[in-house]
């Protein structure tokens, strides 16, 4: 049902630098990009996608209380790396990653971070 997501940004190029290399753990690339607005990121051209853009209206790029983007990934080792390479990268510890509720040993399974700009993702994958 997602096609993709923007996030905002007030430096177009350190926000790409982060993104292309936290995507190339995972092997996704970048996708489409409109030099000096956005750039998007994408495994494939019929998958959903994230980007990255300057604002349309020229107004600073602000983060949203309560937006997220989630991203999906394959396994719990697959989300602690994700997480661990968000945050070499230079991004910030919004939920370290774990079972969710806390108790669970089986279900949802999510690491939380921050971007450079303040945006708020994760990681996550089901586990049976």
């Amino acid at each position: 049902m997602i096609g993709y997501i923007t996030l905002g940004t007030n430096d177009l190029p350190r926000a790409t630098a982060y993104y292309d290399a936290l995507f190339e753990s995972i092997g996704v690339g970048r996708f489409m990009e409109e030099e000096n607005y956005f750039v998007a990121w994408s495994p494939a051209p019929d998958a959903p996608a994230l980007s990255v853009t300057i604002p349309f209206d020229k107004k600073p790029a602000t983060v949203g209380n309560g937006v997220m983007a989630a991203l999906f990934m394959e396994s719990p080792e697959q989300v602690d790396a994700f997480y661990q390479k968000a945050v070499e990268l230079g991004g910030t510890d919004e939920g370290k990653p774990g079972f969710r509720p806390a108790e669970a040993n089986k279900g949802f399974y999510a690491g939380y971070f921050r971007d450079l700009d303040g945006n708020k993702l994760n990681a996550f994958c089901m586990v049976e």
